[in-house]
């Protein structure tokens, strides 16, 4: 762990880093509801609402909507809990990320490729679309956090099999994308599985496809069961629209949360059942 690195104590990092986490997922709420809107980053955050500008006390990440019980405290509209979602999982995962990180260099890469996953994860389910420029952006951070632990040990090698099995996952998907003529996933999928497969070991590549299909199917399952008998619609407050049986269901979030997992837990699913 990081905290052995730096010289302090696991909890205190750990409290740290969560709220560190918070206050980037509070930016990246901004970054996600004004990317490709041509709106300033560095504009006043208001209510969306009644328009009045927020202050600074209402902006303290987590605690600022819980007090207020995620309503506006100007017209007492209803905030999307999107909001609260999007900064506990920064927070949950910059603190998984000082837990596997071995150097601040790389820890800060890890920071920046989390905040991308997150991003995309959240805008995809929004808009159904991976945007190219983020998915660019995520292969060039993951491939400087390869290299900084590649030239460090000169395991050029094992950098050239990554790099080998990130497209091997890539092409399958790939290969799903033309069978079934962009009906089973997106293009935007395909090309996201790459800097994901990169994230991961080169022999885990192959968990991380299977995972993000049995994660896929699970969720679509429950789903289809709560759409089912909610009278064949279901409202979900992170999807723009009702969902009902017949609904398509963003695949990149499914990726993201089984290339997390893999990279986490090192869950292979080859030994998975040999373990009980």
């Amino acid at each position: 762990m990081i905290a052995e690195t730096i010289g302090l104590a696991p909890l205190f990092l750990g409290l740290y880093l969560f709220g560190l986490g918070t206050i980037i997922g509070s930016f990246l709420n901004v970054v996600i509801y004004r990317f490709h809107t041509g709106k300033s980053l560095s504009g006043h955050s208001h209510c969306l609402s009644c328009g009045h500008q927020l202050r600074w006390y209402d902006l303290f990440p987590v605690f600022s909507y819980l007090f207020l019980n995620g309503r506006c405290r100007y017209c007492g509209c209803c905030f999307t809990p999107r909001y609260l979602f999007v900064e506990l999982a920064t927070g949950l995962l910059f603190v998984a990320a000082g837990i596997v990180a071995e150097t601040v260099f790389s820890l800060v890469l890890l920071f920046a490729i989390l905040s991308v996953l997150v991003v995309i994860f959240v805008y995809d389910l929004r808009h159904f679309i991976i945007p190219d420029k983020l998915t660019i952006i995520l292969t060039g951070l993951t491939i400087a956090f390869l290299l900084s632990n590649s030239y460090q040990e000169l395991h050029w090698v094992e950098f050239g099999f990554q790099i080998g099995a990130a497209l091997l996952g890539s092409a399958f998907l790939l290969l799903l994308w033309l069978v079934s003529k962009g009906q089973w996933l997106g293009f935007g999928d395909v090309k996201l599985a790459f800097p994901l497969g990169l994230l991961v070991d080169a022999e885990l590549v192959f968990s991380f496809i299977v995972w993000s299909f049995w994660i896929g199917a699970t969720i679509s399952l429950l789903l289809v069961g709560a759409a089912k008998f909610g009278g064949g619609k279901l409202h979900l407050p992170f999807l723009p629209t009702t969902l009902t049986i017949k609904s398509v269901v963003p695949f990149a979030p499914f990726l993201i949360s089984a290339c997390l997992l893999v990279y986490f837990t090192k869950s292979n699913v080859l030994t998975l059942f040999t373990t009980f």
